[in-house]
């Protein structure tokens, strides 16, 4: 018996391995209608937006989560397919845009975005914990650094601009609910992947790994290479919201894979909560949230001690971030009915 039969059940078939519950129905039910209840401003801004940035936190909840590798490089691996997607597809700014029709230009961007963070991960997963953390960070500096001041390829500090989205089947895929409706498809689909995921082979390999490299290395699997393949695959998912993220704002900047924005990535998976794929979406939509709103509060430039501030308080009473909240709380409530029948169970 396999530890997949063992864990699915003997013969379980591949759809017994991913279950929908009533929470995920009801939650895509609630998603779906959702654009019909909002404004175009909180269907674009605000729910289309959680998507992008709640799928790239999902590239390193793989990562962190089923792997215990942490990296801050998963915004550069956005960015690379990013700036992939306007170097060979079509922008405004009068350098590179070599005009290649989108459906042409975005598989090449996500294989770019796949192999830098194959890339990255062979430099990264000889170490392990802080060094990890470091040397991503480094990655992830000095690409925004070359990209800042390189002119030639990526326009120096300008980026590109007018870099447009699709247009198909007579609609414009950036208009509101259009474009909310792709990022649902494409977050459905990666969220659904990584819940299959993590049950394969693969999965609880990797999974294994992380909990003990050493025992998994001695009966003979090769976790270099486990690992460097976990790299390839949370950058397929990072890449893709990479290019999606350059449809949503129409351009590519260094700005927009600053170290502000790696970290921001892994505040949004953290406060979320880092062991379910479920967790960085919900941190993604607290994270727009403060985003959108905090500026009328405060003062646009005190919105990293804001979401500070969040972070210390999330990871204070809730290690696991939200997810870990909403447990307790149901523990606390579950405990709470118990108690009477208990007492009356000792009475009788």
């Amino acid at each position: 018996m396999s530890i997949l039969d063992a864990i699915a059940g003997p013969g379980a078939t591949p759809a017994a391995r991913f279950r929908l519950d009533a929470g995920h129905v009801l939650l895509g039910i609630a998603l779906l209608l959702y654009p019909f209840l909002a404004s175009p401003f909180f269907t674009f801004q605000v729910g289309a937006y959680t998507l992008i940035m709640g799928t790239i936190a999902l590239s390193l909840m793989v990562l962190a989560g089923y792997g215990g590798m942490v990296s801050l490089s998963q915004m550069t691996v956005a960015g690379i397919a990013g700036y992939t997607f306007a170097i060979f597809g079509i922008n405004s700014s009068g350098v590179m845009g070599l005009g290649w029709p989108w459906w042409l230009a975005a598989p090449i961007a996500i294989a770019m975005g796949a192999l830098a963070s194959t890339l990255i991960g062979a430099l990264a997963v000889r170490t392990a914990g802080i060094y990890m953390i470091m040397i991503t960070l480094a990655i992830a500096t000095a690409f925004f650094y070359f990209a800042r001041q390189n002119y030639a390829l990526f326009n120096g500090f300008n980026g590109f601009h007018g870099i447009p989205a699709p247009e198909f089947w007579g609609i414009n895929w950036r208009d509101p609910m259009p474009f909310y409706y792709l990022s649902l498809s494409i977050a459905a689909f990666f969220y659904a992947a990584v819940m299959y995921g993590h049950r394969s082979t693969f999965g609880l390999s990797l999974q294994a790994i992380r909990d003990n490299p050493r025992r998994v290395r001695a009966i003979g699997f090769d976790v270099a290479a486990h690992r460097i393949f976990a790299f390839f695959l949370a950058g397929i998912i990072a890449a893709t919201s990479g290019v999606l993220l350059v449809w949503f704002n129409g351009q590519i900047t260094p700005g927009t894979l600053d170290v502000n924005a790696a970290v921001n990535v892994l505040v949004i998976a953290v406060v979320g909560g880092i062991r379910r794929p479920i967790g960085p979406y919900l941190g993604a939509l607290l994270f727009v949230l403060l985003q959108n709103f905090a500026i009328d509060l405060l003062n646009p430039e005190r919105f990293n001690t804001v979401i500070g501030l969040v972070f210390l308080a999330v990871i204070f009473f809730s290690p696991d971030g939200i997810l870990g909240l909403w447990e307790r709380l149901k523990a606390v409530d579950v405990n709470r009915s118990l108690r009477p029948s208990s007492r009356r169970s000792q009475g009788n």
